[in-house]
């Protein structure tokens, strides 16, 4: 019976020390994401004067040209598709990993169902790993995105991305990510990130601008070809830089919420150990109490 107490009180005690860890990494968590949530205000405000500038390019037609310039991928039957897909660096993050791949492999099937003209463009250890596993394409991979990503460290990851696109390493990209919608709650999205055309661009851009108060008429200076190498690059590093700070706050949103469930589960485990500690520590001593008794009921006879 007492190395029973003691294993039970062993455990007891093992499981307080894990509660205080994942009490504490469910605080971090906290921080991080309150910290990613401001840093996502800030950048709402910029990502908002890109899109509406390029949607009122798009809508006077101005963007017509890039259409024709891929119209040749678009109708090649052969077209290469690559997927950024994005995922955390870590575990502890709850069904996060999991839910992102199980979508992106659902979009790909049904949106690209040639594997052999598919490829995994991986930013995160999870799921860079995971497709390396599986035999995919994968053609670049990017570790170790900040926990609060800055605007300069995702535009490498455009630049070289953009590269890939203009050397014919694929012909077009989606964005495969978790959007943030609030603490509890996230949802899957996949955005067409390039070719450029007037197309998804409406298609995303409408999603937060009004048409109202539009103007279709432009006087540009110093020619349209300038000002689209200004104008495309700036969007194209929004988009992606977008989805990466909102794939993050899903992330850190998740993690607080598996860290919170871990401690939650802790604390139920630690009542139900001392709850079952007490009762044999209460059946212990009435067994000595009994024994006691029934040795001085023995000796008075």
């Amino acid at each position: 019976m007492a190395a029973s107490l003691n294993d039970v009180k062993h455990r007891i005690t093992s499981t307080k020390k894990t509660r205080q860890i994942t009490s504490a990494m469910e605080m971090v968590s906290q921080s991080k994401l309150n910290q990613i949530q401001k840093q996502t205000t800030n950048y709402d405000i910029y990502a908002s004067r890109v899109k509406a500038v390029v949607m009122h390019l798009a809508k006077s037609h101005f963007l017509d040209g890039i259409n024709q310039s891929s119209a040749t991928n678009s109708n090649n039957e052969s077209k290469k598709t690559a997927y950024m897909i994005i995922t955390s660096d870590r575990g502890m993050v709850g069904s996060y990993n999991s839910n992102v791949l199980r979508e992106a492999n659902s979009f790909m099937e049904k949106h690209s169902g040639d594997v052999n003209n598919r490829s995994i463009i991986a930013i995160g250890g999870t799921g860079a790993d995971f497709y390396k596993k599986q035999g995919a394409n994968v053609i670049y991979e990017y570790r170790n995105v900040s926990d609060v990503p800055t605007f300069d460290e995702i535009r490498g990851i455009v630049k070289t991305v953009t590269s890939m696109y203009e050397d014919g390493v694929f012909d077009e990209l989606y964005v495969c990510y978790y959007h943030f919608v609030n603490r509890i709650q996230s949802k899957f999205r996949a955005e067409k990130m390039l070719p450029i055309d007037s197309e998804s661009i409406e298609s995303d851009a409408s999603k937060d601008i009004s048409e109202e108060n539009m103007t279709m008429d432009y006087d540009i200076e110093p020619s349209n070809e300038e000002v689209l190498k200004v104008i495309l690059p700036q969007y194209s590093e929004s988009l992606v830089y977008g989805a990466i700070l909102d794939a993050k706050t899903s992330e850190h949103a998740s993690s607080s919420t598996a860290m919170k469930s871990a401690s939650d589960n802790a604390d139920d485990l630690i009542s139900s150990l001392e709850l079952q500690y007490n009762r044999a520590r209460q059946a212990a001593i009435t067994t000595e109490i009994t024994e006691i008794t029934g040795g001085q009921e023995a000796l008075s006879h």
